[in-house]
């Protein structure tokens, strides 16, 4: 579904709704610069700018914005680790602009106009000091490539423009939430998993369980499970990552993240007291070597293959330590 038609059917339905930008991003930051993710009036929501907390805050915000009934452009710059208490130590600005039923009219006319350009469409918007919308021109045609871009500069009345680009099958527009696209890649292994939360529809082998302490749930799992730690919470991420590490049993205990995260998680989990080699175990960031993407369908690829490959070698493991490979004959225990 394209953009604008996905806007103009929510205004339609429910009289409001957000989209929210990665205006600019700089340092450690989870999307790159036009990330954009759709937020409806009951916070449900379609792509993502990079999960975790920013975008927990990023929802909260934009529910609140359409409860108050918002209209119009606000901008935010975010500090992940100062504001949100974020390991990755980058810096985001956030444009985030409420629709009202005021708007259906002119996003119905971009509806049509992006229709008849077979889904591609380039538009240029001007926003008040006070971010109320004020114009938005359909540009000429453009060359693919980036899907988003965004720029902001003052005009000769002092207003905001934003210059965007929209298409409705380029590569990372509306890509489904990364979470979502590697629940539906694990949940063909076999088995049940344990989530913090996830939406009411869940595929038939997975097992959700509500818990206010995650952690506590690991005494419970398998010693061959595999953990993945995605939670909305650096501070809930060490929480889980130092149980699932103490326990010392799991072959694999990853958690998403960059290089910073892995680096002051490796302090921290030192001084609560786990071993050198409990915190070797660590796998973070997550995901196959030589991705460096930050598509969210990338990024699930990326982790899937990991995961396959890290399950072929604790199969093969297993199969080393028989005692025919070994070379040892085995012990008949019938008697």
């Amino acid at each position: 579904m394209i953009l604008w038609r996905r806007i103009l059917d929510e205004l339609r339905e429910d009289g409001a709704c957000c989209l929210v930008t990665v205006a600019a991003s700089a340092g450690s930051a989870p999307r790159e610069t036009g990330a954009r993710m759709f937020v409806r009036a009951d916070g449900s929501i379609s792509g993502t700018i990079g999960g975790g907390t920013l975008e927990f805050e990023a929802i909260r915000w934009a529910v609140s914005g359409m409860r108050e009934g918002r209209r119009g452009l606000a901008l935010r710059r975010v500090s992940l680790g100062p504001d949100l208490g974020q390991c990755c130590g980058g810096r985001v600005d956030l444009a985030l602009e409420h629709f009202t039923a005021e708007d259906i009219e002119p996003v119905r006319a971009l509806v049509h106009a992006q229709e008849e350009r077979g889904g591609q469409l380039a538009v240029r918007a001007a926003f008040s000091q006070e971010g109320v919308p004020l114009q938005r021109h359909v540009m000429g045609s453009f060359a693919p490539g980036r899907i988003s871009c965004w720029k902001m500069a003052s005009s000769r009345s002092a207003s905001v423009w934003s210059f965007s680009r929209s298409g409705c099958s380029g590569p990372g527009m509306w890509a489904v939430q990364w979470c979502w696209r590697s629940r539906r890649f694990l949940s063909k292994s076999p088995g049940s998993t344990a989530v913090r939360s996830f939406p009411p529809a869940m595929p038939g082998n997975l097992r959700y369980v509500s818990a206010s302490r995650p952690a506590e749930l690991l005494k419970d799992a398998p010693d061959n499970a595999f953990i993945l730690v995605m939670t909305h919470s650096h501070s809930l991420d060490e929480d889980i990552v130092a149980a699932a590490l103490a326990l010392d049993c799991f072959p694999y205990v990853g958690v998403i993240g960059s290089e910073t995260k892995r680096a002051r998680f490796t302090n921290r989990l030192r001084r609560r007291g786990l071993t050198v080699r409990q915190v070797g175990g660590l796998v973070c960031p997550i995901g196959a070597a030589g991705v460096k993407s930050k598509l969210p369908a990338a990024i699930a690829a990326s982790v899937a293959v990991e995961l396959l490959i890290k399950n072929e070698a604790v199969k093969l493991e297993g199969l080393y330590n028989q005692p025919l490979a070994q070379g040892r004959k085995p012990v008949n225990n019938a008697g």
